[in-house]
């Protein structure tokens, strides 16, 4: 598994926090356009948390379309963690 992710424990580590960050946000997006339920609690588990992590890309873009916006807003963060936890990985298995 290890060398999946980069070689050192440490940039293991990192590369799985990043996935499941971006997990979390895709997921949101997901039942978002598929209308799931906010009742349901696994639901509104998703959205908090996927709303905290993009808490620093809402209302970043002027989106009328609300599921672009829903898309770009969550999408977004999802790239940015994607690609920063996998390079910082990288630099610290080259360590």
């Amino acid at each position: 598994m290890s060398r999946r992710y980069g070689g050192s424990p440490v940039g293991t580590v990192i590369s799985i926090i990043a996935d499941i960050a971006a997990l979390i946000l895709i997921l949101w997006i997901v039942f978002y356009l598929l209308d799931a339920n906010t009742a349901n609690s696994a639901v509104d588990w998703v959205h908090d948390s996927a709303y905290w992590l993009s808490g620093w890309s809402h209302d970043l873009f002027t989106i009328h379309s609300d599921n672009w916006r829903t898309v770009v807003t969550y999408g977004l963060p999802a790239v940015v963690y994607l690609f920063i936890g996998h390079a910082v990985a990288g630099r610290v298995s080259r360590t």
